[in-house]
């Protein structure tokens, strides 16, 4: 079951059922099947995890034989507060230390629907009915197994956007109670905010840039980057164009050549990512959403426009918790 993304959380009369709202979180979607020896993690993407998560697969081994559930995996980084995605990106590199990255950082399975109890599939049953069968199951279990929070109060939903938010919700996740449990057919609203960067590179070449680095200032005066933006449109590439300063010494550019693909964010780029580095002297006013990591955007942000009104000094200070580092 996927979600499509909507501009404005619909309200409660807009969902055949009556709508229901659940946090949107921050962490890896997968779905857990309980068989008769193990525990089954696999990925949406059909590609298995329960090696990665031994933790979560002992667990879970508490659920009923045949149980499947639909949820996600996410880690509540003591040290922030907040779900931290890098930290469950750790566990495929791990290797043989995944013992002791699995017992460093524990990881939580979120559980929000139920597809088969153990007798039956209850996929073709509404959702409200698969909800009341969920919270059945869940009940009592181990804390490393948690029911997502839902409402289906439109009001109590927006105050959710701001309660959550620091806790690495990116928005909500919208469903019809009286939905089947089909590929399609759930709405997601990402909680989204207005901010502004300077820019410090592009990708393409000057005449013709493809996107923008973007960065921050740290409080030793040092420019940090903090994201890329999408692909930038015709007329955007006209405003900026010819602003675009080369930075004129190799000793100059503030970030790696390439950039590291571990900088880029979740969906961006697996491999280095070359881009020309400019004076870092333009203010970009961007749309971004929720999601970060040590200091950075994982999503593409969305470029607005140059704020021309606005020196880099004006840009908030590049911020990161020592524990992100």
């Amino acid at each position: 079951m996927r979600a499509t993304g909507v501009p404005q959380p619909p309200g409660p009369d807009q969902c055949r059922g009556g709508c229901a709202y659940e946090p949107k979180w921050d962490g890896w979607r997968a779905a857990a099947y309980r068989t008769d020896d193990t525990v089954y993690l696999q990925s949406r993407s059909l590609k298995p995890l329960a090696a990665y998560f031994p933790d979560v697969v002992t667990h879970l081994s508490v659920l009923p034989v045949g149980t499947v559930l639909d949820g996600e995996l996410i880690f509540l980084d003591p040290a922030t507060g907040r779900t931290s995605f890098s930290a469950l990106q750790r566990r495929i590199a791990a290797g043989r230390e995944l013992g002791r990255e699995a017992a460093r950082r524990p990881a939580t399975f979120v559980a929000f629907d139920l597809l088969h109890d153990g007798d039956s599939d209850l996929r073709d049953r509404p959702l409200r009915q698969r909800r009341a069968q969920l919270e059945a199951v869940v009940a009592g279990a181990p804390t490393a197994l948690q029911l997502c929070p839902q409402t289906t109060d439109f009001d109590e939903a927006m105050r959710w956007l701001k309660v959550y938010a620091p806790l690495g919700s990116e928005g909500l996740v919208i469903k019809d109670l009286a939905g089947r449990y089909r590929r399609t057919g759930w709405w997601k609203y990402k909680l989204r905010t207005t901010t502004e960067a300077i820019i410090g590179g592009v990708t393409g070449t000057l005449s013709e840039p493809d996107s923008l680095l973007l960065g921050r200032r740290d409080d030793r005066g040092r420019l940090r980057y903090v994201g890329r933006t999408g692909a930038l449109t015709v007329p955007q590439r006209r405003d900026v164009t010819p602003l675009l300063r080369r930075v004129g010494s190799v000793r100059r550019q503030p970030w790696p050549q390439p950039l590291p693909p571990a900088w880029l964010g979740q969906f961006q780029r697996s491999e280095p990512l070359a881009y020309i580095p400019v004076r870092p002297v333009l203010v970009a006013e961007v749309i971004v959403d929720q999601a970060y990591e040590a200091g950075r955007w994982r999503h593409q942000a969305r470029f607005l426009r140059l704020r021309a009104d606005l020196q880099p000094a004006d840009v908030t200070a590049w911020t990161i918790n020592p524990a992100e580092s």
